[in-house]
C-alpha cells in the first residue's frame, strides 16, 4: 500500500502547471454539464474569482466555441464582491465575470448571479438571505469552485470565520487587502468590506474543487490538507465534506509533506540532492550545524534509512558539507586559471559573455545587483535584456514631475518648449480627470516607460556597463495598459530569439520567481524557456555550451537545500547594491500595484540576501554578510 499521501486529509491531484489543471478541472465542469443535459436538468455551479481560475474560463470559453459546449442548462452563483464597488469598476467581480467568462459563453444573463456591491448597507441583511435563497431554489450547488487565500480564506471568510457562516458582509483581513493591492493603484483603493458566501454555504455543495497555483499558495496549501480542521484555516475545514478535492500545480504542492519530506512517507530514493534536503531541512529544524549531527539526530528527526543506506552520520554530514561549502563562490563566471571540478560554473571560457535577463527595469539590481557587478569587474561582457517596460508601475505624479523638468529645461536654454508644454498640459488635463478604472493614453504609458527606461540606463551605467549593452525589448505582452497581461506571442518569442542569437551567450541569467503578483516574471521565464528551446532544436552551435542561471526576484528566495550556487557579498557590496536600487527612483516608497509586501525593494533585497548568509553560516559555514542564489536550469 502506497504511503505517499499519508499525512493528507483531503484528496490531492497534482499536475505539472496551472494550464494541465485547469484543463482537469474544466473537463470535469464540462462532464457534469453534458450529464445535466441528458436528463433535460439544469446544472448548478458555484464560481469563484481572482487570478486562480482564470484559465479554467479561458478553457470553458474554448470547450464552447471549438467543441460545441453549451451553457444553456447552466446556473451560475459566484462566491463574492467588493464592497461597496459599482459593477462596471476595473476590480469589479461582476465585470471580472462577464470580461473572463459570461460575455463569452452562450449562458443566458438571468441564470448568472454575482454579489451587488452597490446595494444600500441597510439592506444587506436582506439581500444575502435573497441570495442564500436563490441558491436553494436552484436545487442547490452541484460544483463548487474555489480558491484560497494566502491566509486560508475560501470565498471572502477570513479566519475566524464559523463553519456555520451564511452569506453576509465581512471585513477583510488586512492580509486578504494587501494581498489583493496588486489589483489597485495602492492599498488605500482597496475595499475594506465584502459581500461573500459562508462556509456553511459552501458547504452545501454536492462536490467541491478547489485550485491553487504557485509556490505562494503552498504553506497554506499544507495546512489546509495536512493540519488540523481550524477555523483559523478557513480551508482546513473542507476536511469535513465528502466530496472535495485540491487541484494543485506542482509549485503549490512543494511544502507538501510527500515532497517536502518524502522520506517520512514511506521508501525513498537517496539521490545526492535528496540527501542534501534531508540533511540540511534536519539541521536547521534542530538548530545544529550539519557536522554536529549525530547518529540519534537522524533517527529522531525520520531520517534513519540514510544510516542504512549511507553508513555512519559523521560521513553523510561531511557529504552535504562539502555540497553546502562548493555552491559558494565569489566567481559567478567561473574562476579563471584553474582546475575545480566542483565549482557551480565553468573555468573556460573565460571571460564568458553574460547576459541578464530582467523582467521589469529593476529585477537586475534587485535580485542579483552583486553579482551583476562582479560579473563586470572580474572582465566578463555583461548585458543585461529588460524585457518590459514596466511603465505600468510609475505613479501619475512622477509624469508630470519628468514633463515639468523636461519643459523647465528647455526654457532655461532657450529650447522652443511649445510642444513639450502641449504634452505637459495634455497629460495634467487627463491625469486630473482620470478615474480610477481608466488605464492610461500611449503617450503617457510611453513617458512612464521611458522614466523607467532611464532609470534602468543609469543603473547599468552605475555598474560600469557600456551604453550598447543595455537592451530594451518592450515585450509586446505587457504592453496591454493594465494590470493583466496578455499570454505570450510569437512576437515575444521571435524578439528573444533574435537577441540570443545575436549575442551567443555562455551565461544566462533569468528570474525564476514565480511569486511576482501580476505574472509577469512567469511569462517572461515560459518566453525565455521557449527561446532557448527553439533555438536547440535548430541546433544553434553556441546553444550547446550555454548555461542557464535562474535567480528569484523581489518576493521570494530559494530553499537553502536547492541553492546551487551562492555569491557571498560583503557589507560595502551590500551598500553598494542599495544605492544602485535607489537609482530606480520611480519604485521607491509606495508604488503602484506593489503587491502583499509593503517593504520597499531595496529592504526585501537586503533582507533575503541577509538571511540566505545566516542559513549558511546556522548550518556551519562562514558568516557572510549577505548572499545572492541562484539555481541551475537544464533545458
Amino acid at each position: 500500500m502506497s504511503m505517499v499521501d499519508s499525512f493528507e486529509k483531503i484528496p490531492v491531484k497534482i499536475f505539472p502547471d496551472l494550464k494541465e489543471g485547469s484543463l482537469y478541472v474544466a473537463n470535469q465542469i464540462a462532464a457534469l454539464i453534458t450529464e445535466k443535459q441528458k436528463s433535460n436538468k439544469t446544472c448548478v455551479l458555484g464560481l469563484a474569482t481572482g487570478n486562480t481560475p482564470k484559465s479554467l474560463y479561458a478553457e470553458l470559453i474554448r470547450l464552447h466555441k471549438q467543441e460545441g459546449l453549451s451553457f444553456k442548462n447552466v446556473i451560475t452563483f459566484n462566491l463574492d464582491e467588493y464592497y461597496p464597488i459599482d459593477k462596471d469598476a476595473f476590480q469589479s467581480y461582476n465585470r471580472f465575470m462577464k470580461t473572463n467568462l459570461f460575455d463569452h459563453i452562450d449562458i443566458d444573463p438571468a441564470n448568472t448571479h454575482v454579489p451587488d456591491g452597490e446595494i444600500p448597507k441597510d439592506n444587506i441583511k436582506t439581500y444575502c438571505a435573497e441570495y442564500e435563497k436563490k441558491i436553494e431554489e436552484a436545487g442547490g450547488i452541484d460544483l463548487q469552485i474555489l480558491g484560497i487565500g494566502n491566509n486560508g480564506h475560501i470565498g471572502f471568510n477570513e479566519p475566524g470565520s464559523s463553519v456555520n457562516s451564511g452569506a453576509r458582509l465581512v471585513a477583510l483581513d488586512n492580509s486578504t487587502r494587501t494581498a489583493n493591492a496588486y489589483e489597485f493603484a495602492n492599498i488605500s483603493q482597496v475595499p475594506r468590506l465584502a459581500i461573500t458566501m459562508g462556509i456553511s454555504n459552501i458547504s452545501k455543495a454536492r462536490k467541491i474543487i478547489l485550485m491553487a497555483w504557485g509556490q505562494g499558495k503552498a504553506p497554506v496549501v499544507q495546512q489546509a490538507v495536512e493540519g488540523h480542521v481550524t477555523e483559523h484555516i478557513p480551508a482546513s475545514l473542507l476536511q469535513q465534506h465528502n466530496d472535495c478535492v485540491f487541484i494543485l500545480d506542482e509549485t503549490a504542492s512543494s511544502e507538501l509533506t510527500r515532497f517536502k519530506s518524502p522520506w517520512l512517507t514511506g521508501e525513498c530514493e537517496w539521490t545526492p540532492k535528496m540527501v542534501k534536503k534531508a540533511v540540511v531541512n534536519t539541521a536547521l529544524k534542530i538548530q545544529k550545524p550539519v557536522l554536529s549531527l549525530t547518529n540519534s539526530d537522524y533517527k529522531d528527526n525520520g531520517i534513519g534509512d540514510l544510516l542504512v543506506e549511507k553508513g555512519d552520520a559523521y560521513e553523510i554530514n561531511l557529504e552535504v558539507y562539502y555540497m553546502l561549502r562548493d555552491s559558494i563562490t565569489g566567481w559567478p563566471g567561473g574562476k579563471p586559471n584553474v582546475n575545480l571540478p566542483n565549482h557551480p560554473e565553468r573555468s573556460i571560457p573565460y571571460p564568458k559573455r553574460s547576459v541578464i535577463f530582467s523582467p521589469h527595469p529593476d529585477d537586475d539590481i534587485i535580485s542579483m545587483g552583486g553579482t551583476f557587478q562582479r560579473l563586470h569587474d572580474q572582465g566578463h561582457d555583461v548585458h543585461v535584456a529588460y524585457q518590459t517596460s514596466g511603465n505600468i508601475a510609475v505613479t501619475d505624479e512622477f509624469v508630470t514631475r519628468f514633463l515639468d523638468f523636461a519643459v523647465g529645461f528647455e526654457n532655461m536654454f532657450g529650447i522652443d518648449s511649445s510642444k513639450s508644454t502641449e504634452i505637459l498640459d495634455k497629460a495634467k488635463a487627463y491625469l486630473k480627470q482620470k478615474k480610477s478604472n481608466q488605464m492610461d493614453t500611449d503617450e503617457i504609458r510611453a513617458i512612464k516607460g521611458l522614466i523607467r527606461r532611464c532609470e534602468a540606463k543609469a543603473t547599468c551605467n552605475y555598474v560600469g556597463l557600456p551604453e550598447e549593452n543595455s537592451h530594451f525589448m518592450n515585450l509586446p505582452f505587457y504592453e496591454t495598459g493594465a494590470i493583466e497581461k496578455k499570454p505570450m506571442g510569437e512576437e515575444d518569442i521571435r524578439l528573444t530569439v533574435d537577441l540570443l542569437r545575436d549575442l551567443k551567450p555562455q551565461q544566462v541569467f533569468c528570474a525564476g520567481d514565480l511569486a511576482d503578483p501580476h505574472g509577469t516574471h512567469k511569462v517572461c521565464l515560459e518566453i525565455i524557456f521557449e527561446a532557448l528551446r527553439r533555438i536547440k532544436e535548430a541546433s544553434d552551435s553556441w546553444i550547446s555550451d550555454c548555461w542557464v542561471w535562474l535567480y528569484k526576484g523581489a518576493w521570494q528566495e530559494w530553499d537553502i537545500s536547492e541553492i546551487e550556487m551562492a555569491i557571498p557579498m560583503s557589507p560595502d557590496q551590500v551598500r553598494k547594491k542599495r544605492y544602485g536600487i535607489f537609482i530606480h527612483q520611480s519604485q521607491k516608497d509606495m508604488v503602484p500595484f506593489q503587491g502583499s509586501d509593503t517593504r520597499e525593494f531595496w529592504q526585501r533585497a537586503e533582507d533575503r540576501n541577509s538571511n540566505t548568509a545566516n542559513l549558511y553560516a546556522q548550518l556551519g559555514l562562514t558568516k557572510y554578510a549577505a548572499m545572492e542564489a541562484f539555481v541551475r536550469y537544464h533545458f
